[in-house]
């Protein structure tokens, strides 16, 4: 019997790849650069040593360690990765076709509160827009459902290099919160008008609480009616009991404000989203504790939702004691999230609160403690820049997801490449043969 077992031991230790076997650990140290840590003031001619997917140590003067790689960042700066938050990336390849969008079902007759639907599920790790967001100093995004009342759960995924995709360890957190759009979308899922949104939100919040004291009864079929399912109810008394946030997607003032209430009377821990208006109830906001996901640069009235947004919103909520977080909304534009922050910065956001807003913050309030700060003992998610982050004339020089130096390259620099000199390709793909037929 004994020896069957050391068998089966041995077996699972030959088949079953641990994380150490598909990334092997490695030293890494980068020398000479500017550090801003995330959360704290920078450090000049730093050193980051880095051992597998943790941060070693940090500090000006330190020696790199016998063996380890060596990268000259001299001049340079290191921040940690960034993080992009109200994202489709993993789960959205082409926004217009619908064979490439995994972010939730679309048909006229899907339901408005699908709460048990897990972006987790739908992330492709092999997408070919995360190395284009590597390229932005994306290493982590929140991946994110959409449409109806209740699109679902977001997953937080570090954007592993080539090595690592083909798994499921992208997914660091396959259930990180409940989503509710209270903005258009959620308000025609729910019939049309803010009136209904609210009181199919207040119904579904009320049924998950009594579920969560007669499960038994339900399970029995001796429970109300209800147009929701048993995962969705379980779901939604995860967030009641507040093991996860709730992000509340809204724009008008007054909306914020009563959102804010609704949450306080239900005992939800939220984050809002959007919050285009929120300029003007920003001491609410601030005295409520409640963090804010906002693009800085939304300034038109899009929408009667949003009449009164303006450039510098980020700017007076962060001068109101909000905690601000920034987003670069949809797949393809998650690279654009430094020039949010660059664009809040010339709005009047400070410059390390801007910093913060994409990479300490989002892991403070998701839970994500070992992510965002460049610190010993943390994920070892870093960006070196060749020069300010912010500037669109900096560029990554190298990105690091769990300790891997990820190659900077993309389909587009791939193709680049490819093509750069025509003479260097086959004559098939210089177009000369249809030059010569039509000649």
């Amino acid at each position: 019997m004994k020896l069957r077992a050391l068998a089966v031991i041995a077996l699972l230790a030959i088949t079953t790849p641990t994380s150490a076997q598909r990334r092997p650990t490695t030293t890494i140290a980068i020398t000479g650069a500017t550090v801003r840590p995330g959360n704290g003031p920078p450090i000049e001619n730093a050193t980051v040593i880095v051992r597998g997917d943790r941060i070693d140590a940090v500090g000006a003067g330190l020696a790199a360690p016998a063996g380890a790689t060596v990268i000259d960042a001299t001049g340079a700066v290191i921040t940690p990765g960034f993080v992009a938050t109200m994202t489709a990336l993993g789960l959205e390849e082409i926004e217009l076709e619908r064979a490439a969008r995994d972010t939730g079902p679309e048909d006229d007759d899907a339901d408005a509160i699908r709460a048990a639907f897990s972006a987790a599920d739908g992330y492709n790790p092999l997408s070919t827009l995360i190395p284009v967001a590597r390229l932005g100093g994306i290493t982590s995004v929140t991946s994110v459902p959409e449409g109806g009342l209740v699109p679902g759960t977001s997953a937080w995924a570090d954007l592993l290099g080539p090595s690592s995709t083909v798994s499921t360890d992208a997914v660091l957190t396959p259930q990180l919160a409940l989503h509710v759009s209270l903005n258009d979308e959620g308000i025609d899922a729910a019939g049309g008008a803010r009136s209904s949104a609210i009181t199919r939100l207040r119904e579904l919040l009320d049924d998950a609480r009594l579920y969560a004291r007669q499960r038994a009864a339900f399970d029995r079929g001796d429970f109300r009616d209800t147009d929701v399912s048993r995962l969705d109810l379980e779901r939604v008394g995860e967030a009641l009991a507040g093991r996860i946030p709730v992000v509340i997607r809204v724009s008008r003032a007054i909306d914020v404000v009563r959102t804010i209430a609704l949450a306080r009377e239900y005992g939800l821990r939220i984050v809002l989203a959007g919050v285009e208006e929120g300029w003007m109830v920003a001491p609410q906001i601030a005295a409520a504790n409640v963090p804010v996901i906002v693009q800085a640069m939304t300034n038109l009235p899009e929408r009667f939702s949003r009449l009164h947004a303006r450039y510098d919103n980020a700017a007076l909520l962060s001068r109101a004691g909000v905690r601000v977080m920034l987003m670069s909304p949809g797949a393809w534009d998650a690279r654009n999230l430094r020039q949010e922050a660059g664009n809040a910065i010339a709005w009047g956001m400070d410059p390390d609160a801007a910093l913060a807003a994409v990479t300490s913050l989002p892991a403070e309030v998701f839970g994500m403690r070992e992510h965002g700060v460049i610190a010993a003992g943390r994920r070892a998610n870093l960006v070196v820049w060749s020069g300010d982050p912010f500037e669109t004339t900096s560029a990554p020089t190298h990105v690091i997801v769990a300790g891997q130096d990820v190659p900077l390259r993309s389909r587009q620099t791939l193709l680049l490449e490819r093509y750069r000199s025509l003479d260097a390709v086959p004559r098939g793909w210089t177009g000369t043969v249809a030059r010569d037929r039509s000649e």
